[in-house]
């Protein structure tokens, strides 16, 4: 009964927001998952992962790993990088590789930055993980692979106490997937996935920063998701804050520097909505590293990390 109830909320969700993209919580510290542009923004090498853990309780519920870096050449105006990721829900299992670069407009006390990254995502469905007491003749698996080249572009403009960006990803919105019924055979596509950030930084006192900040995306067929954030930086080592999603969720999350060149984060999703009872909320554990190779560059702006 568990996994059915678990399967059904699942495959509800997932037909309520139709949203075929990864979902994260800590959004404002690794922008590079949502929009291009920020490519490079950060001036050194970074290197960051990631893993989440959603509806813990929940057979086959959400479990996403990322792992990515980008870095600025030293021609400041460019920036490269790579991300992969695995994105399995159930027996769906999403896997991609993009590569990214942005040109940065570098400007009196920040930059504006447009990025593209280029890929190839690949779809898999596991029937191994289906359990059926009582096979019949109507259930009748078939294989469901799919590889599909993929593009994302974005703007994104920073300085040392504001960054706002746009986005768009999925643009090819090439189909991915097919399933069949009797004769009938439907073609599924993946839909483009806009996004829209924006921020700001408040010193408070040499050593207090209030920094807020706000995610917006939009997919066709689904509701507006509209992510608040409010958090705390001390002495620029320690983050702490809070984040109300309109999924009816509230996020907790904190970062540590361990050092100059080793930053560590969590956070812990808590859901109120249809969910409630049956999950124990969402972990997202983060790991990045900053490698100043070259010797020459600062981190800035220092409150955008």
């Amino acid at each position: 009964m568990k996994k059915l109830t678990g399967l059904f909320l699942l495959f509800f969700s997932i037909s309520a927001f139709a949203q075929q993209d990864p979902l994260f919580s800590q959004y404002m510290f690794n922008k590079l998952l949502l929009n291009p542009a920020y490519t490079g923004s950060r001036e050194v090498l970074t290197v960051d992962l990631l893993d989440r853990y959603q509806w813990v309780g929940i057979d086959g519920a959400p479990r996403t790993f990322t792992v990515g870096a980008h870095m600025a050449t030293r021609n400041k105006k460019v920036g490269i990088g790579v991300y992969a990721y695995r994105d399995a829900i159930g027996p769906m299992v999403n896997q991609g590789l993009m590569a990214s670069y942005a040109y940065r407009l570098l400007m009196p006390g920040g930059s504006l930055s447009f990025g593209l990254q280029a890929g190839f995502k690949y779809f898999d469905f596991d029937w191994t993980q289906m359990n059926v007491e009582d096979p019949d003749y109507v259930f009748n698996p078939q294989d469901v692979q799919r590889f599909t080249p993929d593009a994302n572009f974005g703007i994104y403009y920073q300085s040392r106490r504001y960054f706002a960006g746009l986005s768009s990803k999925q643009l090819f919105q090439n189909e991915y997937g097919k399933s069949y019924s009797g004769d009938k055979t439907t073609y599924t596509k993946l839909l483009r996935h806009f996004y829209a950030m924006g921020g700001a930084a408040f010193p408070i006192d040499d050593k207090i920063v209030f920094r807020p900040s706000m995610l917006v995306k939009f997919v066709k067929n689904a509701p507006i998701q509209l992510d608040v954030n409010a958090s705390i930086l001390f002495d620029n080592i320690f983050w702490v804050g809070a984040s109300y999603r309109t999924e009816q969720a509230v996020v907790l999350l904190t970062e540590f520097r361990i050092s100059k060149t080793v930053r560590v984060g969590y956070s812990y999703d808590i859901y109120f909505g249809p969910l409630l009872p049956y999950n124990k909320g969402s972990h997202e554990i983060r790991l990045g590293f900053d490698l100043d190779f070259m010797n020459e560059r600062t981190l800035t702006p220092r409150f955008f990390f």
